[in-house]
């Protein structure tokens, strides 16, 4: 807290204490919610690393895998729930700007526009799966091959898949890049942490970070390929992307390096719920 912030105020400008505080918690919920996510699919990708080739490794199996244990409905609700806490969290940090130094400029409150369209998306598509929509349930792969496929069909509609899945490989070096130098250390607070604590951190950001970014890249190499080849066919989802990995001359240890990297990343994402700054 800045301890030059008038009363009121809790060190961010122009947001009330309770707002603060509400948005803190907001936060910390959704956090927690998207750590939990990439759990889930860490551990099904695993699955299929060792054989399991049933296992639908993305969100929507992660969705379908929670809803066939005993109180899969309330830890579906409390995952949605969760999610519109990230939404709102995001919104807030459009609104008031994030805390940041840089936050309260004008591309830090586009990108917070964006994060909060997405995760409420998320949000939407989970609370629909809890609520009995199975549709929301659709595997990654058919909606990328849906949207791929619809897209094409418009005025420039390849160049337009091609310079989105270029987009997509830009922000996955990004994602490599920024968990490498462990750039996330300017938003968590390391005076609470403990040197053991730390290390524990960066390991599961460093290496979950990675994880996350060689996603997004072949992610966006397929999505590519299929805009040169005018083939929507050729785009895939999350869980056609790391069966890739698999296919690869490392053949499926690369796939459960990934796949526990993804698992890392979950964790590391509720090392952010406890430490990073909001």
């Amino acid at each position: 807290m800045d301890a030059s912030a008038p009363p009121g105020r809790a060190g961010l400008t122009g947001r009330p204490e309770g707002t603060v505080t509400a948005t803190r918690w907001a936060a910390r919920a959704g956090l927690l919610a998207w750590g939990f996510s990439y759990v889930l699919v860490g551990l099904l990708a695993l699955r299929v690393a060792v054989g399991d080739r049933k296992q639908q490794a993305d969100r929507s199996g992660a969705l379908a895998e929670l809803s066939d244990h005993p109180y899969g409905a309330v830890l579906l609700w409390a995952l949605g729930i969760g999610l519109v806490g990230m939404a709102l969290w995001r919104l807030s940090e459009a609104c008031f700007g994030a805390a940041e130094r840089d936050g309260h400029t004008v591309r830090k409150r586009l990108l917070s526009v964006g994060r909060c369209v997405f995760y409420g998306v998320f949000a939407w598509s989970v609370l629909s799966f809890a609520a009995g929509a199975r549709g929301g349930g659709r595997s990654s792969d058919t909606q990328s091959r849906d949207v791929t496929a619809r897209v094409m069909r418009l005025p420039a509609g390849q160049w337009l898949v091609a310079a989105a899945a270029a987009t997509v490989v830009v922000i996955g070096v990004w994602l490599g890049v920024q968990a490498v130098r462990r750039s996330y250390h300017a938003e968590l607070k390391l005076g609470e942490m403990s040197r053991r604590v730390r290390r524990v951190v960066d390991v599961a950001g460093v290496g979950g970070g990675v994880a996350r970014a060689l996603v997004f890249v072949g992610a966006g190499v397929f999505a590519f390929r299929a805009a040169v080849d005018f083939s929507p066919e050729r785009a895939k989802g999350m869980d056609d992307t790391l069966r890739a990995f698999a296919a690869t001359p490392a053949g499926p240890g690369l796939l459960g390096a990934v796949a526990a990297g993804l698992v890392l990343f979950g964790l590391f994402a509720f090392a952010l719920a406890r430490w990073r700054r909001v």
